[in-house]
């Protein structure tokens, strides 16, 4: 077969082509904005493509099942192909033919016989329908070969819409880092079994926005939403042909569009409406978002956008092989975010999110391949030194996941200031500390106090930061301490997806259990695991769930799971009401306590001008750590002094946030830890003890008392200061903390005067 064709500008063979519409019908229109734009007389369409030789405009009916007619674009300006229709509406159905050559040896897979989704299309109508129709080459054979029969009634089609929307009082909660708690959920699977929201609205972003969810959110404490994948995606044909889906949505065909399936109604104003209410409630939302590959794959994948419009200019290929694709990602493609109008696609679809749309920020999958040039990952490259300097995305979130699987892809800490970053080396020491792994304690304590090591850098601060132990990708919390192993048989792979090294730990039986010593030891260690969270510095993140301990039956890659596997089941059961109570207390004492969430690293050094040191380290007799206790791989117990009177600012005067000790022991025994003195202080408070979930009072300890720690517990104590005239600030301080923790949690510390 030839390697070389010019595509041929009439339909598939057997299909008869609408009639191309004469001039007059058609303007010239403008080269901007990119996609198709309704201007109140008629829409402009615009279209990037280098090295395409024609564009076709392709009209459908309202439904997308029949193609109406075709027009041609009239005008090339700075490689963009672009006409306005002044007929056009709101609700105009469309898509592209785009003619060039096809030599995939020189990276060009021009085929109009292929219908082509517009990568600026605000909205979607259908669904991809998987067929050999829908590749540029010849089904059975290799890409070589040109396929000439035509994919339309395959595809799903563009959509023209109308933005207009009364946003009314709506107004951004703007979370400040410091108090920021993001709570990670799917739109789909946290409402499908949500008894509160109509069956006819389950899945979808009126579910998300009924008022009971958001209710429920609000009440957790935490501040910002953030939802896996919203843009289009598609489901691969290897999962619709074991029966399964793509449910977390890491497939991405339309970074502007809203996926069809997450909307009740047939308008894209419906996620505005979700986002307005989250927004009266003071909650944020961050969107996952996917930029780093799409749904087209390699070279065997189908032609859908990108490759038939441009593949050249979308995708990294191999320089001295044209024919294939870079695939830093692991699915086969790497969008080219060297190319400036792709740069312009990515940032265009940011900005079009945060301001239309008014999402408060973006979580970025797999982001280190979005910093990555021809020569490497440089912080200050093309993406990310246009955030930096664009007046939109630098005043909105941005979380990077700092990983992927291409060369140096491992980023932690690597991300310029402005940025804050999952942290995976704080799930794996946090897991691996209260599985009670041997030489934990240097690493959990860096852990504790914002990672210092990792993001201590050019003024980056604590923040920067994102604590996790579970997300979407993982264990459940539940399942963290009921598998020792992943139970992916429903993924159809025999279980050889997922990750095997999961530092999980069953306490003695597989799953669940009915011995009462297993399920009090899995109790403690969720509450370890989440009052850690909370009480580290650093931006905390929860999985949905998480905080009544849902679990999916130790399925570890629920990425294909669009059942009750991936759902939330929203019967909870007393132990989940109770987790549930004392997640609440955690977030709510974190918000009370300033010395968790200040923004500045803890060095521990002694600082001669204020007399303190912000950070003390303990050893269980209540002595400070030396290196001979770090280097004791047994010592699994730790405490961890945080003096209220360290400048909560840059400001040289003492500061008066509540002082604290935190207490870790991961140890299977009770472990006597001494509480130690602190100048200025009368007693210890105690606010946490994990063994002792349902606290209803905050017992008061005299120095030099020796605590019996539970084994693997957790406690959290605040110095009560002494009530004298130098000290008045602090004393204020401290009732202001009892208050604002009793508002927050609705509950009180019934703490005695």
């Amino acid at each position: 077969m030839p390697s070389k064709k010019t595509a041929p500008g009439a339909a598939a063979s057997g299909s008869a082509a609408p009639a191309v519409l004469q001039r007059p019908r058609v303007r010239e229109g403008l080269p901007h904005p990119l996609g198709a734009t309704w201007d109140g007389l008629g829409v402009n369409f615009a279209l990037f493509s280098a090295h395409a030789t024609k564009v076709e405009l392709c009209l459908f009916d309202e439904k997308g099942e029949t193609e109406i007619e075709r027009v041609e674009l009239p005008e090339f300006t700075d490689e963009v192909w672009h006409g306005y229709l002044p007929d056009a509406r709101p609700g105009t159905v469309y898509a592209y033919r785009v003619h060039g050559p096809y030599e995939p040896e020189a990276g060009h897979r021009f085929n109009p016989n292929k219908l082509l989704l517009d990568p600026y299309a605000k909205q979607l109508v259908g669904e991809l329908t998987w067929d050999p129709a829908v590749f540029g080459y010849e089904a059975g054979t290799d890409d070589l070969t040109f396929d000439e029969r035509d994919s339309a009634r395959f595809m799903p089609k563009c959509r023209v819409i109308d933005p207009a929307f009364t946003w009314g009082r709506e107004k951004a909660p703007r979370v400040s880092w410091e108090r920021t708690v993001f709570y990670e959920t799917h739109v789909r699977g946290y409402t499908m079994l949500h008894p509160a929201v109509p069956e006819n609205l389950r899945g979808t972003f009126s579910g998300m926005s009924n008022k009971a969810v958001i209710d429920y959110i609000k009440s957790l404490g935490v501040t910002s939403v953030e939802l896996l994948p919203i843009h289009a995606y598609v489901d691969d044909d290897f999962l619709l042909q074991k029966g399964l889906r793509n449910y977390w949505g890491y497939n991405t065909i339309g970074f502007f569009a809203p996926q069809p399936r997450y909307m009740a109604t047939p308008v894209v104003n419906e996620f505005k409406e979700m986002v307005a209410k989250f927004h009266d409630a003071g909650i944020e939302v961050i969107l996952d978002v996917v930029y780093n590959h799409t749904a087209e794959g390699n070279e065997m994948g189908p032609t859908l956008s990108f490759k038939g419009i441009d593949n050249a200019s979308y995708y990294r290929l191999l320089p001295d092989q044209n024919r294939y694709y870079i695939n830093d990602t692991g699915t086969g493609n790497t969008l080219n975010l060297s190319h400036p109008r792709v740069l312009q696609m990515v940032t265009d679809s940011l900005r079009y999110w945060a301001q239309e749309m008014h999402v408060d920020g973006f979580r970025f999958d797999l982001a280190t391949i979005l910093g990555r040039e021809p020569y490497g990952f440089d912080e200050g490259g093309g993406f990310l030194d246009s955030c930096r300097q664009d007046p939109v995305l630098s005043s909105v979130k941005l979380i990077a996941e700092p990983w992927d699987c291409g060369p140096g892809g491992y980023q932690v800490g690597g991300f310029p200031p402005g940025w804050a970053e999952w942290n995976d080396r704080y799930r794996d020491t946090v897991r691996a500390f209260w599985k009670g792994d041997e030489g934990q304690l240097p690493e959990m304590a860096s852990r504790l106090t914002g990672s210092a090591d990792k993001f201590n850098k050019r003024g980056r601060k604590p923040w920067a930061s994102v604590n996790f132990i579970t997300a979407h990708d993982g264990f459940t919390l539940r399942d963290l301490v009921s598998y020792n192993d992943k139970h992916n048989e429903a993924n159809g792979e025999e279980n050889r997806d997922g990750h095997s090294h999961n530092l999980s730990y069953n306490y003695g039986a597989e799953g669940p259990t009915d011995d009462p010593e297993i399920r009090e030891v899995r109790l403690r260690q969720m509450r370890n695991f989440l009052a850690t969270l909370f009480l580290s510095r650093g931006t905390p993140m929860l999985l949905a769930g998480d905080e009544f301990g849902r679990t999916q039956h130790g399925n570890n890659n629920a990425y294909a799971q669009d059942s009750e596997i991936g759902w939330i089941d929203w019967e909870m059961d007393e132990e989940g009401r109770v987790l549930a109570e004392f997640t609440r207390r955690m977030i709510a004492l974190r918000q009370a306590l300033p010395m968790l969430r200040r923004g500045r690293f803890l060095t521990g050094q002694y600082d001669e001008t204020l007399g303190v040191k912000d950070v003390s380290w303990l050893t269980p007799a209540g002595d400070e750590m030396t290196d001979e206790h770090w280097g004791d791989g047994n010592a699994r117990c730790l405490g961890v002094l945080l003096d209220g009177r360290a400048q909560p600012t840059g400001v040289r005067r003492p500061g008066t946030d509540s002082t604290l000790l935190l207490v870790v022991n991961s140890y299977h025994d009770v472990v006597n830890f001494t509480l130690p003195e602190a100048a200025g202080g009368r007693e210890w408070i105690c606010l946490v003890d994990t063994n002792q979930p349902d606290l209803e009072e905050a017992p008061a300890f005299d120095f030099g008392h020796d605590y019996a720690v539970t084994a693997r517990s957790l406690l959290l104590f605040m110095l009560k200061p002494q009530s004298t005239r130098h000290r008045d600030d602090e004393v204020r301080s401290y009732r202001h903390v009892i208050a604002e923790f009793d508002q927050a949690w609705g509950g009180s510390l019934a703490v005695t005067e």
